[in-house]
């Protein structure tokens, strides 16, 4: 009979097993004290992708036929990643942690409809693990999404009804309830299908977290001065303002009106001095009393900022100002918020491919434009690892291109049938170069961006010197997204070099020397005695069998340049987000224990 085995025991075993390195033995023992807690707990269902990551790591690289250039001076650097998300996440979690100012995802909604393929078969509503494999494939891709954002960025994932509660309760999870930010409720359709004997949907949620506590205002629509605003709140105390000479518009007659009490019963306003009216505004400074809003330092602020106040005539106080703040978005998006539906965003897109229909359902530009625009900054870097039909760069380049932002977006989809290459792509093709809709309106291209497409490729994670020189010769093209440099040249001060032993890139004000062979590294650092950057620091990605970036061989040189050992950088990244390498763990464990172990012990998720 099979003796069983607790965590505990295990735990203590482990202290003292031999056979693991530290790392390991860490790894695993990091996997027993896992505790289920309040929540959902599914039966984790290892998907294909997953499976491949515990013995492969994912690099990016460029297929260069499809670059979109731009003659614009600083274009942004826009990146399309044609591959599973998961890989992709994997890859930019050494190229943008702590990079990416706004998440937007769209993800499978789970309705059983053939939306949601896990390990390349549709999920249904008779398959028993269908909310199991959903929350195993979100969960895993959201806790590397967490890493990647900034420490004031934030995401908004789309949902409907299907997922919407488990979305609440894993979201609250990886990022915690009291960064939960809130729910907006998406008008989505005017004429949603009958599906139902019960209810019509035309809701759909945009659910939103920061990666952290903070206190921006997210940005609305600017508020209009078609009409004035009251001076006056009934749960305000009472205050006395000042109102300097000509400061107000008054709508009676001119004249002297007296220290006294007017307006309405509903809106009472003291005069506390003598009011002189002459051509249309208040001759002298005159003082009121009443439940201002505002005290009066306030008040003069506004006043020289061009604040108009107007006196009507019943001597009620009112105000129009020439620059109100963006109001904070209200929980429901509708076309009152100049939000389409999702009818008017397929007929939107149909225009865009020549009369064809190429996506089914297709979020609208306009509420990707609403959504970005929430949290404040004109230069923020955008992610959607959803991508679809490529809506969030569409609306990134609206957006600057309408207020002169330098926002850069991401986007990563995989080419099931195609969609990457003849979808994704050729839409922003097509935004950035122009197009003529069916009907013959030619629509001007968004010409100040450009666009790069990268598909995921694999080097062997076992650490031997070979896989470790392949790994830094196939980093170069997610070193130049992570560094954000691209403009490659082809000598380094007197050098002419050999893409196989050293690459330069240099775009006028950064600078980028990717070391290949260690060989060449004390013939470069005299090298670079001779060189001026203009102040600004040389990067040097080095090849290292371990941690060491040759600092003793730069030594004369320290304060020109930043040095970093390949490919150990790139491992302690990945190492984060990886599968942990279990197998060979528990074959040692089961060994000495001449038992098999519990696999219980380590499967399944719970939050």
């Amino acid at each position: 009979m099979r003796r069983h085995i607790d965590k505990a025991e295990l735990i203590s075993k482990l202290q003292t097993l031999e056979g693991l390195t530290n790392e390991e033995r860490s790894n695993l023992i990091d996997l027993l004290r896992q505790h289920k807690k309040y929540g959902l707990v599914w039966e984790d269902k290892p998907e294909d992708v997953e499976e491949r990551l515990r013995d492969e790591l994912p690099v990016l690289k460029e297929v260069k036929e499809r670059f979109i250039s731009s003659d614009a001076p600083d274009a942004p650097n826009h990146i399309l990643i044609e591959g599973d998300n998961l890989e992709a996440l994997t890859a930019l979690s050494y190229t943008h942690e702590g990079k990416i100012d706004v998440i937007y995802i769209d993800p499978p909604y789970n309705t059983g409809n053939k939306d949601f393929v896990y390990n390349d078969s549709f999920v249904d509503t008779e398959d028993s693990y269908r909310h199991s494999k959903w929350l195993s494939f979100m969960s895993k891709r959201l806790k590397i999404a967490k890493r990647l954002l900034s420490d004031k960025g934030v995401i908004f994932i789309s949902i409907d009804e299907n997922e919407l509660a488990q979305l609440r309760i894993i979201g609250d999870e990886v990022f915690l309830q009291k960064n939960f930010v809130g729910q907006w409720n998406w008008y989505k359709s005017a004429t949603p299908p009958a599906l139902s004997k019960k209810i019509k949907r035309n809701i759909e949620y945009i659910l939103c977290w920061q990666k952290g506590e903070n206190t921006e205002k997210f940005k609305g629509l600017q508020k209009t001065s078609s009409s004035n605003d009251p001076f006056t709140k009934p749960q305000n105390t009472f205050k006395e303002l000042l109102f300097a000479a000509n400061s107000i518009t008054c709508k009676m007659d001119d004249g002297i009106y007296p220290i006294g009490i007017y307006g309405t019963d509903k809106f009472p306003n003291e005069l506390l001095d003598d009011l002189v009216v002459e051509g249309g505004k208040n001759k002298f400074p005159v003082r009121f009393k009443n439940r201002f809003i505002w005290i009066q330092t306030t008040l003069d602020e506004n006043i020289k900022k061009g604040l108009y106040i107007e006196l009507s005539k019943k001597l009620v106080l009112s105000y129009k100002r020439s620059d109100y703040a963006p109001e904070v978005p209200p929980n429901l998006i509708d076309t009152s918020l100049g939000v389409d539906t999702t009818e008017n965003a397929g007929r939107q897109l149909i225009e865009l491919f020549d009369g064809r229909v190429v996506f089914d359902y297709p979020k609208p530009v306009s509420l990707l434009k609403y959504v970005l625009n929430f949290p404040y900054g004109k230069d923020s870097t955008i992610l959607d690892f959803f991508a679809g039909s490529g809506t969030t760069l569409h609306a990134t380049m609206q957006l600057n291109a309408e207020d002169g932002g330098h926002r850069q977006c991401i986007l990563v989809t995989n080419n099931e049938n195609n969609i990457c290459e003849e979808v994704t792509y050729e839409r922003n093709k097509r935004v950035i170069n122009g197009y003529t809709t069916p009907k013959g309106v030619k629509v001007e291209g968004l010409k100040a961006n450009t666009l790069r497409y990268y598909k995921t490729d694999y080097i062997s994670r076992d650490r031997t010197q070979k896989n470790m020189r392949d790994l830094v010769a196939a980093a170069t093209d997610l070193l130049c997204v992570k560094e954000d440099l691209y403009e490659e040249k082809k000598t380094f001060g007197r050098f002419k070099l050999k893409p196989q032993l050293a690459r330069y890139f240099n775009n006028g004000k950064r600078h980028m020397l990717i070391v290949c062979r260690e060989e060449l590294i004390d013939e470069i650092a005299e090298e670079i005695k001779n060189l001026d950057f203009a102040g600004k620091r040389l990067k040097i990605y080095v090849f290292s069998p371990g941690r060491y970036a040759f600092t003793d061989n730069f030594r004369e040189v320290e304060d020109k340049v930043e040095l970093v050992a390949l490919p150990a950088a790139i491992y302690d990244a990945y190492q984060k987000v990886l599968p942990k390498r279990r197998e060979k763990l528990l074959e040692v464990l089961e060994k000495e224990e001449g038992t098999k172990i519990p696999t219980d012990l380590f499967d399944g998720q719970g939050v």
